[in-house]
This record gives structure tokens, C-alpha cells and sequence, in this order.
């Protein structure tokens, strides 16, 4: 099916059919018409993907879900309501009906209706095969008591439902629909220019991003014919969406043949499946760990959840990869959207969640992120979390590996982008992105929690004997500092340089029920100070801690490193120096501290661990643990006048 008449061939033969189920579905004929008719305009917007699929009916099946989720949206009075004409059989028929559950109405329509085979009612339905049938017993069972019927009578009564949808409507001629599909394509593609154009005129030609990168559009090679793709980046104003423009279906999401080839280099060759396909209306709707609602726009236009699968093998641990997409009302909703579902991740309560790096794909959507977390719990699994945002639609790529080794973080951009490059083609989609995997820029970590310029439990590395996780005091002002050595004695209460420290907090982290030490845990303190202040303060620190060992007999001290980053503005600098200490106690005792003061800008820090037998940090780990410190002070604001 390539050709606009085959097309119009589908319309003609597929229209009455669909009205008829999705009348059957909502009882609301004014909203099931129109909802019909938006999606084949869609499927007309998209035709040249649905023409590739194997027959009329694998296209409708694509076009149904859309039509469901549309009536249902603009469904809002009863029928009787309605139509007060409507045949009294009728009427029952759909009074019975709404009172069963969705799954089940959608189980009834789609075998009394839609002559779909068992496997595709249940894919339909967004249920496993077993469960869908026990919706479709119960739902029949309970619409026949409800209608005082027996069960094989149960078709004429569908029968009855779709003859009057049919008997009052009348259809717009197949090339209106095309045509509105036409003009909402030139419209959106319009947008997008206008876009792009507006940001060259407003930002002039010679503006760069903050790694110094010029950016450049993104255009895609067009087959004869096509719509030019929209170029990648922001629109340049907030589009709100008009009634039935949502055209979130099935067919945006993310497939095997798009999956598997992909993430075979990284994963093996295996044999991924499609696990479930559903609009997340069931159950908790926690689909992926750290997810803390069913939905990061709960007032959102439409949502589908799509999981795919690969089972374990000989040499090979079982993966996995979700996608959540939502479609919002507006550019501006979805942009609270993507805030939202960033923070899930950026912010996970997870316990033993460590936040192993964060990334920016370069060009992807209108904003983009990845970030990589390992959960340390039993068995160890590694997520790479891709989130994007492109016009009203928010996308989620979820990939799960089955041991501790970390996945491939080009495969995982380009599993996004691949997200990204099916929603962006849709009416109110944004920005696209570029061919194959996007470019991915190491960045700080997101700001999350209370206390964004503090480490948090998100950011500690597992200690290996122990299977609890760790557990952080509430931030505070501090009134001592324990992160503090005995070597400089370092309080976040006076003054360096005649300026006293503001915004200064203090937390400590432990593990409860460890039976560990009473001296064991992990202390950070942190205050802002005018530049000369900070670099006056780190300066102080390092030279308490070189001249140490000199004043004070049972103390060694070993340097473990610097990592000076260099100047960020004009005063500005971004550094860090990590110590180990050790203090004789007694003559059979010895105090074992690490301790690293930070600085990144205005805002400076003190880390400090004291390891216990079985709850030791390597060096190396500890100064990963000290940048990833320097890099939240990033969210701490300068001091105040």
C-alpha cells in the first residue's frame, strides 16, 4: 500500500469498522466519530510507514489504538445523555458495557468486533495472553448477567452497537482526510523552520554551546518526496496542542528490528522480543526502578509503556529495555515533563543505587540526558537511563544488563535517538537529532534532593561486606565540622580573610546496623566564601596537612592526589587535594582518616572518611568520591552580600 488511493481503498473499508469498536468502547458517538476521523488523518501523516506493514489489517491494528485513546480522552457524558433517540437495546448494551473495566470493553470489542486472533487481543489489551482471557471470560460473563443473555447472544447485542454507529454517521471524502494529514505536515515542519530560523536571527551565527562546539543543524537525507526533517534544537516558542492532535501510537515506539541490531555489539546476539505494550493504566504503573508516579505528567494527553526482553543464555545474563513515552498538552507542559522524569534517576531512592556518570547527546531532541546506575543489591545490575524531550512528547529509554560490567553508553544514545527520531516526525514533535549514535559530553551530576550541594546516598560507593545501605543524616548548619582532622582543625563558623562563611551545612552518612565502630562514617561540611576567600581557605587546608607530620609526631600524612581542574571565570577555580592520615592512638592503636578539601568556585568543602576493619575505601575510590563532591558544590549559590 504506497499510493494515495490505496489509501483512500483503507479508509473506505477500515472507517465504519473502527467507529463501530470505539463507539462500543466509549458509548460516545460524537467523540468515537471524530476520534476516527484524527486518526487517519495521522495515518495519512504517516502513510508512508503504515504502507510497510503486511496487509490493511496490520495498519488498522495500528490505527485502533489511537482512535481508542482519542474517543476516550474527549468521552465525557453518558450516552443516554447523548441521545435520547438511541434504540433501548442499544442503550442497555452500552449502559452494561461502561460499567466493566477497560480491559475488559476492550477485550469484548476486539473479539466481538475486531476478528483479532487471541495473542493480538491480548497485545491490544496490554496484557499477558492469560490474563487478557480471564478479562474476556469475566467481562463477557458479567455483560450477559447485566443484559439477562445468554453469552453467545452476546454478539448480536455488538452487532446492534455497531449498526447504529453506522446508521448516523457520514464520512468526509477520503482526500479532506488527506488533505488535513497534508496540512498538518507543512504546518509542523513550518514550525520547526520558523524555529530554527528565529535562533540563527536571535543568537547570530558565530554563538557556540559551553564546551566552545559550534552547533549545527541537523538535516536528514530525504527519499524523493518526503517532508524535510525537522532540524535539530529548540522551538522557539511554546506550541500548544489543539483538540485530537496527539498522535502517540504504538508505531512511535521503539521495535526489535530497531533494538536487536543495535545493541549487539555491546549485548551479543540475541533474541529480543516484545514483552507488553500498554498505556500504564494498570497496576502501580512503576515500570523501571527509581520511577516515583505512574505518569511524570499526570495531566498528560496520552502515555504508552513498550518493554522488550532478551533471556538469558549460556554466556549471556538476561537484559532488558523499556520505553515510556508521554505526550503532554503543550511544549511547556512537557518541559515540567522531562524535569520531572530526569529528577526520578538524577535523584533515585533507590537503596545500594550508586550514580556512576552523567552525560549530555550532543544535537538529540530539544533536551536530552544519560545517566548510568548500578544497583549494588543481589544481583548486581547496571542501567543505562536515556531521557529526551522533543516538543510535547517526553521519552524514557530504559536499558537493564545482568551484571556489573557497564553497558555501552554510544549503543544505549542511539537506542534513544532512535526514540527520539520516531516521536519528533510526529505532529507536535520538536527537534530530532543527528545520524547514528549522538556524541555524548561528560557532565556534572543533576542537582537533586534537599540538599543539591551536598553528596548524597545516590553517590557513595558500595562497601563490599556489607549488604545494608548507607544512611545520611538530615543536612544541617553546622556547629562543628566532622570532616575535620586533628592536622588542621578546619571550622565553617568564623572567618578567612575577614569574610564569614554563608550557606554553610553539614552531613554525615553511616551504616545503622553495621555493627561497625562508633568512629566510623562519612562527614562533608561545605560554606561559600567570596573567591579570594576560597582560594585563601583551600590554601590554608593544604598547608596545615603538608606541615603536619612535622608538628605533630604521631601523625603521618600521605598525599593521595590533586585534581585541579583550572579556571572556570574570571576568580574562579575548581580543585580538590585528598589526604590520608594516620594517627597513633596508643602504642597498639592506629587512627585511620581520609580527608579532601574541595573547592569549585565561591563554594568550598571538606570530605572526610574514618574506614573501619571490612569498611575500607580505596584511595582511588575515595578521590572519585572527593570530585563527584566538588562537582554538586556547583549547585551552591555564592555567598550574599
Amino acid at each position: 500500500m504506497k499510493q494515495p488511493d490505496e489509501f483512500d481503498a483503507f479508509y473506505k473499508e477500515s472507517r465504519d469498522r473502527l467507529l463501530a469498536q470505539t463507539y462500543a468502547l466509549t458509548g460516545d458517538l460524537v467523540a468515537s466519530r471524530r476520534a476516527v476521523r484524527d486518526a487517519f488523518v495521522v495515518a495519512w501523516h504517516r502513510w508512508r510507514k503504515l504502507a510497510r506493514l503486511d496487509g490493511r489489517a496490520e495498519a488498522e491494528a495500528v490505527v485502533r489504538p489511537h482512535a481508542w485513546r482519542l474517543a476516550q480522552r474527549h468521552h465525557t457524558a453518558r450516552v443516554l445523555r447523548r441521545d435520547r433517540d438511541l434504540d433501548p437495546r442499544v442503550a442497555a448494551t452500552l449502559e452494561a458495557l461502561g460499567k466493566l473495566s477497560v480491559a475488559q470493553r476492550k477485550a469484548l470489542v476486539l473479539t466481538q468486533l475486531a476478528a483479532v486472533s487471541m495473542p493480538q487481543m491480548g497485545r491490544e489489551v496490554g496484557l499477558p495472553l492469560e490474563d487478557a482471557e480471564r478479562e474476556l471470560q469475566s467481562g463477557a460473563a458479567a455483560l450477559a448477567l447485566a443484559l439477562d443473555v445468554e453469552t453467545a447472544e452476546l454478539r448480536m447485542r455488538f452487532e446492534e452497537v455497531a449498526a447504529a454507529a453506522v446508521a448516523q454517521s457520514r464520512w468526509p471524502r477520503a482526500t479532506i482526510v488527506r488533505r488535513a494529514g497534508a496540512s498538518r505536515r507543512r504546518a509542523h515542519t513550518l514550525v520547526g523552520v520558523v524555529g530554527a530560523v528565529a535562533a540563527v536571527v536571535v543568537t547570530g551565527a558565530l554563538v557556540t554551546d559551553a564546551a566552545g562546539v559550534r552547533p549545527q543543524p541537523y538535516v536528514a537525507p530525504q527519499e524523493p518526496g518526503a517532508t524535510p526533517t525537522r532540524p535539530a534544537g529548540p522551538p522557539s516558542e511554546q506550541i500548544d496542542v489543539g483538540e485530537g492532535a496527539i498522535a502517540l501510537t504504538d508505531a512511535a515506539l521503539l521495535d526489535v528490528p530497531t533494538v536487536a541490531p543495535t545493541l549487539r555489539r555491546s549485548l551479543g546476539d540475541r533474541a529480543w522480543t516484545v514483552a507488553r505494550t500498554t498505556d500504564n493504566s494498570a497496576g502501580n504503573g512503576r515500570v523501571m526502578p527509581c520511577q516515583l508516579e505512574r505518569y511524570a505528567d499526570p495531566r498528560g494527553e496520552a502515555a504508552l509503556v513498550r518493554v522488550l526482553s532478551a533471556a538469558e543464555g549460556r554466556r549471556l545474563p538476561a537484559a532488558g529495555v523499556v520505553q515510556l513515552a508521554e505526550a503532554s498538552s503543550s511544549t511547556r507542559a512537557a518541559q515540567r515533563t522531562y524535569r520531572t522524569m530526569v529528577g526520578w534517576f538524577a535523584g533515585c531512592t533507590e537503596p545500594r543505587v550508586q550514580l556512576l556518570g552523567t552525560r549530555t547527546p550532543q544535537g538529540l531532541g530539544d533536551e536530552s540526558v544519560q545517566l548510568v546506575l548500578r544497583s549494588w543489591a543481589d544481583p548486581v545490575t547496571t542501567w543505562v537511563v536515556g531521557v529526551a524531550r522533543t516538543g510535547v512528547f517526553t521519552t524514557t529509554t530504559f536499558l537493564r544488563v545482568g551484571d556489573d560490567e557497564t553497558p555501552d553508553r554510544e549503543a544505549a544514545a542511539t537506542v534513544l535517538g532512535a526514540a527520539v527520531d520516531e516521536l519528533c516526525a510526529l505532529p507536535d514533535g520538536g527537534g530530532c537529532g543527528p545520524a547514528g549514535a549522538p556524541e555524548l559530553v561528560d557532565r556534572t551530576p543533576l542537582p537533586a534532593g534537599p540538599a543539591p550541594a551536598l553528596v548524597g546516598e545516590l553517590d557513595l560507593p558500595p562497601l563490599s561486606r556489607f549488604d545494608e545501605p548507607w544512611v545520611g543524616t538530615e543536612a544541617r548548619r553546622p556547629t562543628t565540622n566532622p570532616a575535620a582532622t586533628s592536622c588542621d582543625e578546619t571550622a565553617f563558623t568564623g572567618e578567612v580573610r575577614g569574610a564569614s562563611f554563608d550557606r554553610a551545612a553539614t552531613r554525615t552518612f553511616l551504616l545503622p546496623e553495621s555493627g561497625l565502630p562508633q568512629e566510623f562514617g562519612l562527614s562533608e561540611t561545605v560554606g561559600a566564601l567570596p573567591p579570594r576567600a576560597a582560594a585563601a581557605f583551600v590554601d590554608r587546608v593544604r598547608e596545615r596537612l603538608e606541615s603536619c607530620a612535622d608538628r605533630d609526631l604521631n601523625t603521618d600524612v600521605e598525599s593521595l592526589g590533586t585534581r585541579d581542574v583550572g579556571p572556570r571565570g574570571a576568580e574562579e577555580t575548581v580543585t580538590l587535594s585528598a589526604w590520608r592520615l594516620e594517627v597513633a592512638v596508643d602504642d597498639e592503636r592506629d587512627l585511620v582518616f581520609l580527608m579532601a578539601v574541595l573547592r569549585n568556585g565561591t563554594a568550598v568543602g571538606q570530605l572526610g572518611y574514618v574506614p573501619a576493619d571490612g569498611a575500607r575505601l580505596e584511595a582511588e575510590v575515595f578521590l572519585d568520591l572527593a570530585e563527584r563532591a566538588r562537582d554538586r558544590l556547583e549547585a551552591l549559590p555564592p555567598p550574599r552580600d
